[in-house]
């Protein structure tokens, strides 16, 4: 049901698996759960699912996560999360884009990536919120910032908005033996000073033009997917082209930059 106060939207830098040993990243993703007001359901908007045409994951809720990378100790992918489906949440997001002329898709297979559920465990650790995964269809600014547009009357349904990507993600720049507190490369640490700037004054025009407007793009995104989900964000907190951002978690993870932010 809608409630009178709309839902918060958030964009979050999710980490990798390795995620869940950090004590101080996973107390700060408890801690910005705790503060929120609890909601109906989650739309995660991960960096990790790209697929036109647009579609949504499995509402069931019993369909196994999708263990998105390779390589890791044998406990990341012993981990689960059996949020319940959201079957209400895709028929509301299919009524959305409709007026645009989209058709949703459903990938009945499709289980939450570790863009969605390493944050989740984190903030949700119940994992009784139901969950709704959508791809992004293109990476194009506009395009997503404009299905964020769309998507933001649910908010007025108490579904939280998350876009979850990474605020700097050059993995030329992961380096385990210097510990996830080593000092940030500079393109690293402009980028993020710039992104906190730009966000925090509702500078929409700067974001979505990131490639011209900010210090070494091409570093700190060799490639957009995990800047993207920003952009969905950012249509869904538009209000009357205003957008209001709170920056919540800062810092950096292995030279990455970790900055989220909380949009009214």
């Amino acid at each position: 049901m809608p409630t009178t106060d709309r839902a918060p939207v958030l964009y979050l830098s999710h980490g990798a698996p390795p995620l869940a040993d950090d004590k101080r990243w996973t107390a700060e993703l408890a801690a910005w759960s705790a503060d929120l007001p609890r909601p109906e359901a989650v739309l995660m908007v991960s960096a990790h699912w790209e697929q036109a045409p647009i579609s949504v994951s499995a509402t069931s809720g019993d369909v196994p996560l999708t263990y998105d990378f390779w390589g890791f100790p044998q406990r990341y992918y012993d981990v689960t999360y059996d949020a319940p489906g959201a079957p209400a949440l895709a028929r509301s997001v299919a009524r959305l884009l409709e007026p645009a002329g989209e058709t949703l898709h459903q990938d009945p297979s499709r289980g939450l990536d570790h863009g969605a559920y390493v944050p989740l465990v984190e903030m949700f650790p119940e994992a009784d919120v139901p969950v709704l995964q959508l791809s992004m269809p293109t990476l194009d600014p506009q395009r997503l910032f404009e299905l964020g547009r769309r998507l933001a009357p649910l908010r007025d349904e108490n579904v939280l908005v998350v876009g979850s990507g990474f605020t700097t993600h050059n993995l030329r720049w992961f380096d385990p033996s210097g510990g996830p507190d080593v000092a940030p490369p500079t393109p690293s640490s402009e980028f993020d000073q710039w992104a906190a700037e730009a966000v925090g004054s509702g500078d929409v025009d700067a974001v979505l033009d990131f490639l011209a407007k900010a210090p070494a793009p091409h570093e700190a995104h060799p490639r957009t997917e995990h800047w993207a989900p920003l952009y969905v964000a950012l249509g869904a907190a538009s209000v009357n082209g205003d957008v209001t951002g709170t920056s919540v978690i800062d810092g950096f993870w292995y030279g990455l930059s970790k900055r989220s932010w909380q949009f009214a």
